[in-house]
């Protein structure tokens, strides 16, 4: 399989704009992106999106829908249908979630989180991860030198301004009309959103199936790695074996 992993714009090293952090433009990018590899050329392609990435490939799906042969999202909360867990002990709750209302602020994550890139991230990977030993000083280190880049923080709140504005609500409610026809493979962590994911995607597509990748936090792919790219393999293979 060739294989090519996505910075969306504010993420990693793409640029940061000021705008345009809403799902449709977002997906949109992705579109053209895709496009403009000749990737489409051949028929849809397979798409995977963990955490942010995964509202943004459920809006590619949905909003391209000639785009997507099957997706596969991982451990994200779906703005507009999604809750978070009430199984979980409150302060358990409280380590997993409480960005969600922090990033949704104004400027505050942007004052408080400047200069102190590292230390943020640190803790925050700590805290919502089962296996933190997975994320290594070296990762941590840069993924701090792309939030410290100007605008780094800004768009990164900026994706959960918009998801959960209003606007962004009513857009994915709009979306959830067309039910995705393609399959979808949901898969959440066990200390993560566990089942919350497929419960959603079954709301949001005509055939979606999944679960739970336990002893697992919410970075999936760095901590459970075997499990997540077997899943992943099964589910795109089939699609790979079916055509003609």
């Amino acid at each position: 399989r060739r294989v090519i992993a996505v910075d969306p714009r504010g993420m990693g090293d793409s640029e940061r704009p000021a705008t345009g952090y809403d799902l449709a433009t977002v997906a949109a990018d992705i579109h053209a992106f895709a496009a403009g590899l000749g990737l489409l050329d051949n028929g849809p392609i397979d798409v995977a999106g963990h955490d942010v990435g995964a509202w943004i490939g459920y809006a590619y799906a949905a909003d391209w829908p000639g785009d997507v042969r099957r997706l596969a999202m991982m451990d994200a909360l779906v703005p507009g249908f999604s809750s978070p867990r009430t199984d979980l002990s409150p302060e358990e709750a409280n380590l997993r979630a409480w960005h969600f209302g922090f990033n949704r602020l104004d400027d505050l994550p942007e004052t408080l989180i400047a200069g102190r890139e590292r230390a943020f991230l640190t803790w925050l990977f700590r805290a919502k991860a089962v296996k933190p030993w997975a994320i290594g000083p070296d990762d941590i280190a840069e993924y701090a030198r792309q939030l410290a880049a100007p605008g780094a923080i800004r768009a990164a709140t900026r994706y959960y301004q918009e998801a959960f504005s209003a606007d962004g609500v009513a857009a994915n409610r709009a979306r959830s009309v067309r039910p995705l026809a393609m399959p979808v493979l949901a898969l959440g962590a066990e200390r993560g959103v566990g089942r919350g994911l497929v419960e959603a995607m079954t709301q949001l597509a005509t055939h979606a199936e999944g679960g739970v990748i336990a002893d697992c936090g919410h970075y999936m792919p760095e901590e459970s790695p075997d499990e997540v790219s077997a899943a992943l393999i099964r589910f795109f293979d089939h699609a790979a074996k079916q055509k003609p």
